[in-house]
This record gives structure tokens, sequence and C-alpha cells, in this order.
């Protein structure tokens, strides 16, 4: 039974009538102003781009140099020259090297 109604339905459908173009296609277009804004917000991700990508190669090279500092104080103390880690200075004053772990605020 629905099966025939819906078969019913459409066959009897009407067509939809086409609207017509009523404003010039050319005044709807962005223009001269709709460009500036673009090409201002491509400058402005080009821009914010180009400072991400420095900043991530600032923190990546700090970290190399970090690392490499790390290991080189722990090949000094491994060969016993310098006190060990945790370990006070041999003359009894505080390390003039500020510690890596936790920099001065």
């Amino acid at each position: 039974m629905l099966v025939l109604f819906g078969m019913a339905l459409a066959g009897t459908e009407t067509p939809m009538p086409t609207p017509t173009m009523t404003v010039d296609p050319n005044s709807v277009t962005p223009g001269p102003a709709g460009f500036a804004v673009i090409v201002i917000v491509v400058i402005a991700v080009v821009l914010l781009i180009w400072d991400m990508n420095r900043r991530v190669r600032r923190v990546r090279y700090r970290a190399e140099v970090r690392e490499e500092l790390d290991a080189e104080q722990a090949a000094s103390a491994a060969e016993g020259d310098g006190p060990a880690e945790g370990e006070a200075a041999s003359d009894g004053e505080a390390s003039a090297a500020p510690d890596e772990k936790n920099p001065p605020a």
C-alpha cells in the first residue's frame, strides 16, 4: 500500500522553476577590497609560520646544547675531574655555574 502511494506521489511531482538572475554578477564580486584582505591574510600567515619555525628551531638548538653540556658534565664526573652531581665543591664554595635544571627566575 505504501509503495503504491509513493509511486503515485513520484508520478505527480511538479517541476521546480529555475530562479532567474536578478543581480548583475559583476556587482557581487569581492573586488579590490576583497583581494587586499586576502593578500593581508596570506602575508600574516606566512609571517606567523616563519616566526614559528624560528622559535621551534631555537628550542631544538637549545635542547641539543643542553644535551651536549650534560654529556660533558657526566664525562668529567666519571673521570673524577670535578665534583660529582650533588656534591659540594672542594673549597666549600658553591659552584659559579647556575643549575641547568632550575634556571634563575
